[in-house]
């Protein structure tokens, strides 16, 4: 009779290698399905999108809770709902079954330098009423719409079931006669950024409308949507308005009897009639200015620069002179005192038109003032008899003065030969009163000499 309990021990010790066998076999099966069926590389440079759908025979999870947002996951990263995941998987091996996974590679959104990305989310709660700018950046975003912050020169990780982007340059937009720059804007050296708010921005407590601070030279990363900007010239600029003259076959120009140009009949330059009915022509120069704390009011009043000029420069240039001019005579727009003080006059005027316009005037010059011939000829004739006259008296003195210096001329020759005659004689009575000390001294010396032979002689006689 075979032993129940022998048999149960022969049949344990059968199943235990069995149960070891389809263990091993099935996590080789299941290790040849992970690496050849659920595995994906993810190269350099992608990303991989997930969606999850669910069990084939039995779906665990549901549908987002709330339609337009991503499918939430626990904390350990497992789906709870079937759809679109958040986070994009970067490169490297991810194993997710096909069967209830959704796999994409998608590729990485490369912005070059002197460009931006301009996001729209298109996950999220929708915009409160009148708003159209999400606040936050790429994953952070909670409502639709355009993120006000856009994307620098870089790489980025972009779900596109979640944001689209739209890289661009520098961006003109034509307003009229302005060009309003957006995107990569750069503001060179000489110039400021006049900025314009098209929405309200709680952040950092702008309001819509052109603001009063000023972007300095550099680059900007502007989003078209939120704001755009004004590059304008600051500094002095040089403006004239001057005449135009009557010219030769040969461009040369054409002078009157007194060698003053002669005037174009046409309307250039600054004309109007003196007080005594005379036609004056007049050239003027400016040199005025926007400084950086004048650009936004320019913008808001004029805003260019060139109509700053077309608009308030040239036509208070002309209305001022005009206005000064026609105060005075001819005679006295061409000499003396009162041409000086009207230039003075004029320029003064002028500064305090462009102040009260928010501008600045470094010089306000009257450069040239064109007289009518028949007036300025009696006064340049008049002139130069006065000259003349000034002249004939000068010549007066300079004789008078020359005649005074060939006088002194002949003194100094005068003397100067006194002087050497005298010399020439004190030199002659000089040298015959040492020719006479000579010759006493030399007979003293033979009378010594003589006396002192004799005495010589007489003591050798004394001697003998």
């Amino acid at each position: 009779m075979t032993n129940p309990a022998s048999s149960t021990s022969s049949r344990a010790k059968r199943f235990v290698p069995t149960l070891a066998l389809i263990v091993l076999v099935s996590a080789v099966a299941w290790q040849m399905i992970e690496w050849n069926f659920n595995r994906i590389y993810v190269p350099e440079g992608k990303s991989l999108l997930l969606r999850y759908k669910g069990f084939p025979v039995l779906v665990r999870g549901k549908p987002p809770a709330q339609p337009g947002h991503f499918a939430r996951v626990d904390d350990a990263g497992n789906p709870l709902e079937i759809g679109f995941l958040e986070r994009l998987r970067g490169p490297g091996r991810h194993f997710y079954c096909p069967l209830w996974w959704e796999r994409e590679l998608v590729e990485d959104l490369v912005i070059d330098g002197g460009k931006v990305g301009v996001v729209t989310c298109k996950m999220g709660d929708d915009l409160p009423r009148g708003e159209f700018l999400v606040d936050g950046t790429l994953g952070t975003t909670t409502y639709k719409g355009i993120l006000r912050n856009v994307l620098a020169p870089g790489r980025y990780r972009v779900n596109p079931y979640a944001y689209t982007v739209e890289v661009m340059a520098e961006k003109v937009l034509k307003s009229g006669a302005q060009d309003k720059h957006a995107g990569w804007v750069n503001i060179p050296t000489g110039y400021v950024g006049v900025v314009t708010c098209l929405t309200p921005n709680k952040a950092r407590g702008t309001l819509p409308g052109i603001q009063n601070k000023v972007l300095q030279p550099g680059l900007y990363p502007v989003n078209p949507k939120e704001e755009q900007i004004d590059i304008i010239g600051v500094g002095f600029s040089v403006t004239s308005v001057n005449s135009n003259f009557k010219r030769e076959a040969d461009n040369q120009v054409l002078i009157d009897e007194s060698g003053e140009p002669i005037i174009a009949d046409d309307d250039s330059g600054i004309r109007f009639p003196s007080n005594d009915g005379f036609d004056i022509h007049m050239d003027f120069t400016a040199v005025w200015g926007i400084s950086p704390l004048q650009a936004p009011d320019v913008i808001r009043k004029f805003g260019t620069t060139d109509a700053v000029e077309t608009k308030v420069v040239i036509p208070q240039i002309e209305s001022i002179c005009r206005n000064q001019g026609s105060r005075l005579g001819a005679v006295e727009l061409l000499v003396g005192e009162s041409r000086m003080k009207f230039q003075e006059d004029t320029s003064a005027a002028f500064e305090k038109v462009l102040q009260e316009k928010d501008l600045t005037l470094l010089h306000g010059l009257v450069r040239h003032i064109y007289i009518p011939l028949d007036v300025r000829q009696p006064i340049q004739e008049s002139f130069i008899a006065d000259e003349l006259k000034l002249t004939n008296e000068q010549k007066q003195i300079t004789r008078k003065t020359e005649a005074t210096l060939q006088e002194a001329t002949a003194k100094v020759e005068y003397e100067s030969q006194r002087i050497a005659v005298e010399t020439e004689k004190l030199e002659a009575e000089r040298i015959a009163e040492g020719r006479k000390t000579a010759e006493e001294t030399r007979a003293e010396t033979v009378q010594k000499q003589a006396a002192i032979d004799r005495k010589t002689a007489e003591i050798q006689a004394q001697a003998t």
